[in-house]
Formats: C-alpha cells, sequence, structure tokens
C-alpha cells in the first residue's frame, strides 16, 4: 500500500499542501474504512507566519505536537467544541504542517453522514457542506483529539494517507480537469500581515 511516507512531509510546507490536493484521506474506524479525497488544505509555517500556534518556535503542551517528526497529526479545538486535523511537515523542530480544510466522500458515506449528522435527514444543502470545512471533516471521520501525535505513515495505523483509491483495494474513477486555486487562508484576521499569506489552496472543476 503506497501511504505517504515521512519524506513526502519533510519538504517545504507550502508546496506539501498543494501536493496533499487530490490525495486520499484514510480512516479506519469500527472495522470499516472510510475514504475521502482531499480538495482543500492550509499550510501554517510556525517560523515566519503569526497565524500558526506556534509561531516563533512558542512550545507549549498544545502546540508540542507540531515539534515532532513530520507525518505526525496534530489535531486541536476550536471554538471549544470542533476538532481540526493538521498533518506535521518539516524536519523535526520546525512547528510547521498543513491543515485539512475539505475533502470529498469516496467509500463509507453513510457512515460519514451518521457521524456528522446523526439522525437528522440528508437534505441536498447537508450533503453539498458534509465536509467543506476542517471541524466537519474531524466529525465525519471520528477523529479527534485521541489521534493528537498519531503517526500517519507506518502503515498500521487507523489514519493515514495514500496517493490512489488502488492503494486501498478500491476502483480509480475518471476525474475530471481540475486546477489548483490558491487565496488567503480563513479565519486569520488576527495575524497582522499573515493574514494576506496566499496559503490556503483548493481544487476547483474546470470549464
Amino acid at each position: 500500500m503506497a501511504i505517504l511516507s515521512q519524506e513526502f512531509y519533510l519538504g517545504d510546507t507550502v508546496d506539501i499542501a498543494r501536493r496533499l490536493l487530490g490525495k486520499y484521506l484514510v480512516r479506519r474506524l469500527d472495522g470499516e474504512t472510510l475514504v475521502c479525497r482531499l480538495t482543500e488544505t492550509e499550510a501554517y509555517v510556525g517560523r515566519c507566519d503569526k497565524a500558526c500556534h506556534a509561531y516563533g518556535y512558542r512550545r507549549t503542551a498544545r502546540t508540542d505536537a507540531l515539534f515532532q517528526p513530520p507525518g505526525r497529526a496534530y489535531v486541536y479545538l476550536i471554538y471549544g467544541m470542533y476538532d481540526c486535523l493538521n498533518i506535521v511537515t518539516e524536519p523535526e523542530g520546525e512547528p510547521s504542517a498543513v491543515l485539512l480544510r475539505g475533502a470529498q466522500a469516496i467509500s463509507g458515506g453513510d457512515t460519514m453522514v451518521r457521524l456528522r449528522y446523526g439522525d437528522k435527514p440528508l437534505t441536498a444543502a447537508r450533503q453539498k457542506n458534509m465536509l467543506n470545512g476542517p471541524g466537519k471533516l474531524c466529525r465525519a471521520l471520528g477523529v479527534t483529539r485521541a489521534e493528537n501525535r498519531m503517526d500517519l505513515t507506518d502503515g498500521a495505523g487507523a489514519l493515514f494517507v495514500c496517493d490512489s483509491l488502488a492503494d486501498v483495494g478500491l476502483p480509480c474513477p475518471t476525474l475530471p480537469r481540475e486546477r489548483i486555486c490558491a487565496g488567503p487562508r480563513i479565519g486569520v484576521d488576527y495575524a497582522q500581515e499573515a493574514k494576506d499569506f496566499p496559503w490556503r489552496f483548493w481544487l476547483e472543476k474546470e470549464e
């Protein structure tokens, strides 16, 4: 199985955020394999980025996961209710990561719907908005702070990223032509000049 290796996450964080688009996030949960295709990411680089939790190498109990080896999970809570999944990048000791902001459900969709919405009926709006935010993505995959610091590269874990659906035994469909778009990150207006860094990336279908 071609799980993305530690080497994949070792390079430049902004480049890795781009390269993660179109990859497949896999979650093994209660005997089921949930798969989604990554469609939106954001880069955070602690040494120069005031939007990063570990800006200026600020190391706390919360940010310690960012200083771990590349390929580890950094899961944190926002607004007291939503978990957000990041993948640590760059060499150990360099606090950087890519936030997984959005995805498209590929396999295990019924379970994702149940985890995300409970017993609420699946309307068209709920289906459209199921995975288009970091907190939504974590809830639909059952990812919590229990996965903080998990190694996503060891091949034996319950959470990892791979190149192809064939890597998890699923057929590979023909995908539409897409382009990578870039723009400022969301929700970081406090970060002075860093709020304008074009470090959010997403896929759009080409006309």
